[in-house]
């Protein structure tokens, strides 16, 4: 509840009233302990005081039970208890609802809430695939090929297409970009298919995400409290647990340095919170300390949710100020070392032992401590968590369509759409490559056809030749026959004559028959030789 100036969570013995001070509250903060200890219960107190601060807030509902913000409380026997014990009638203390918005990755029970793969970068990609060393690698270089090739990676088809697209050109890439193994490749592939049939890729796309309309405020000023539904999500741990560190590396990104502020500019909760850690790399590990350390600068408090103080890092949980630890059960000897860790993170309070009473605490009963004005943690203080404004538990599918339609952000984020991305690209590149194929396919197979008409004409042409030739051949041998002939005749003729004019002085009959073949003879072989040079 926001009472005079501050942030009243819950009242000590002594019915002293333990604030968390606005301008600490960007110093991050714990809310732990074991199912059915009452963080729920914590967590819509803090969401709805930052609000009534003006302070936008982040929730993640695993369990339905935070989207009764939006509904004002309801009467009964135990709050007007709740509300006695802590003298909160002289407070103002009245049943509300609260602005809120509801979201959903997977446009179910909220508004459709989208960003690219080009936003959430190879590293947070690779963890929601579930990727190893080296497929993540391979990753960061497809990443890299598409940004220097101007190529942008919206949604999961433009992924398979561009590793389709370096797959394709391993060979030549590899030069500069290193091996790129096809079977770390084929591995990526599987896994997108996987997160397409669980439905996840409905993350990716157009209209992204605006992280600026996050921080907005409601009717009277409140704080508008963002919830994301998370009762399906929850079930893929890497899935929800990546996606809220993306937000968180959004709003680093996103916001200018604004240094210290009389409150913080939003508060985000990450309830679940063990789940972040869970199989982290070293890298990624790396990346979530920097978010905490330096998002405070930001004016951004970060509030981790978890069931026990040793599901966060040691790195990560000295950055957290503001410790609301609910009961622990230790059954076991690790329980128990975890317990006396949890109970020594806190500064010694003489009025009582501290890990006697994290093991005793009751529902809504917490151990807290807040930074103090100079920046120091207080003592630890035992204390009863008050009770929330709005209403408690679950509300109506009904309420929850008509809360989802009303907003003003739901025409923006309800319709995708597929921009002009690497999948469209490289398609239009496939046609083009395929018709530039086809045409140097066609062009060669008439340079072909052109290559077989000439040799046969030339075939022809020599066959035409030839023939001429033979023709030549025969007309001259028939041109010498028929002089040949006329040759032989007119010699004999002749030479007949000759003969028988000769033979006839010389010896009568026999002279001439004689004379005259001789003559004929003689004739001949002088004309044939004459002929035939």
């Amino acid at each position: 509840m926001y009472y005079e100036g501050k942030i009243w969570v819950a009242n000590n013995g002594k019915g002293e009233k333990i604030c968390i001070l606005p301008k600490m509250a960007n110093r991050h903060g714990l809310v732990a302990g074991a199912t059915g200890t009452g963080k729920t219960i914590t967590l819509k107190v803090l969401a709805e005081s930052f609000s009534d601060m003006g302070v936008p807030v982040f929730l993640a509902d695993v369990k339905g039970d935070l989207a009764g913000m939006i509904a004002a409380g309801n009467d009964s026997e135990d709050m007007q208890n709740r509300i006695a014990k802590f003298g909160l009638t002289e407070t103002g203390f009245a049943y509300q609802k609260y602005p809120a918005t509801f979201w959903d990755i997977y446009g179910e029970k909220g508004i459709q809430l989208r960003t690219t793969i080009s936003e959430i970068g190879p590293l947070l990609l690779a963890r929601i695939l579930g990727l190893n060393d080296l497929q993540t690698n391979i990753l960061s270089v497809v990443f890299k090929i598409a940004d220097d090739e101007g190529l942008l990676l919206v949604d999961t088809k433009d992924l398979k297409a561009m590793l389709n697209y370096v797959s394709e050109r391993r060979k030549e890439l590899e030069m500069e970009y290193g091996l790129i193994a096809p079977a770390s490749v084929s591995a990526i592939i599987r896994a997108i298919v996987a997160l397409e049939t669980a439905g996840a890729d409905k993350f990716f796309g157009e209209t992204a995400l605006n992280i600026n309309d996050w921080l907005a405020v409601g009717e009277g000023g409140k704080g508008m409290i963002s919830i994301l539904d998370s009762e399906s999500l929850i079930n893929n741990g890497k899935l929800y647990s990546t996606f809220l560190l993306w937000m968180l590396s959004e709003l680093f990104e996103t916001l200018p340095e604004v240094g210290d502020m009389d409150k913080p500019k939003m508060v985000f909760f990450f309830d679940e919170a063990h789940l972040l850690f869970n199989d982290a790399s070293k890298l990624l590990l790396e990346k979530i300390e920097q978010v905490v350390k330096l998002i405070r600068s930001k004016g951004i408090g970060i509030y981790f949710c978890t069931q026990n103080p040793k599901d966060i890092p040691d790195s990560v949980l000295a950055q957290l100020g503001n410790k609301i630890q609910h009961g622990l059960h230790a059954y076991t000897p690790a329980d128990q070392r975890a317990v006396k860790a949890a109970a020594d993170s806190f500064r010694v309070n003489p009025e009582f032992n501290t890990y006697e009473t994290l093991l005793s605490l009751g529902t809504g009963e917490a151990v807290v401590s807040f930074l103090q004005e100079d920046g120091t943690p207080a003592m630890a203080e035992k204390v009863s968590v008050l009770p929330p404004q709005s209403r408690m538990g679950a509300i109506s599918d009904i309420e929850r369509e008509t809360a989802v339609k009303g907003s003003l952000l739901y025409s923006k984020y309800a319709n995708a759409y597929d921009p002009d991305s690497a999948y469209e690209f490289l398609e239009r590149r496939g046609v083009e490559l395929a018709a530039a194929a086809e045409e140097e396919l066609k062009r060669k197979e008439e340079e072909k056809l052109a290559e077989q008409e000439r040799k046969e004409q030339e075939k022809q042409e020599e066959r035409e030749r030839r023939e001429a030739e033979k023709q030549q051949e025969r007309e001259e041998r028939k041109r010498r026959q028929a002089i040949k002939s006329t040759g032989s005749t007119v010699v004999g003729t002749i030479g007949r004559e000759l003969g028988k004019a000769a033979g006839g002085a010389v010896g009568g009959r026999f002279g001439k028959t004689l004379g005259g073949n001789l003559g004929a003879s003689l004739f001949r072989g002088i004309l044939g030789t004459f002929f035939k040079n």
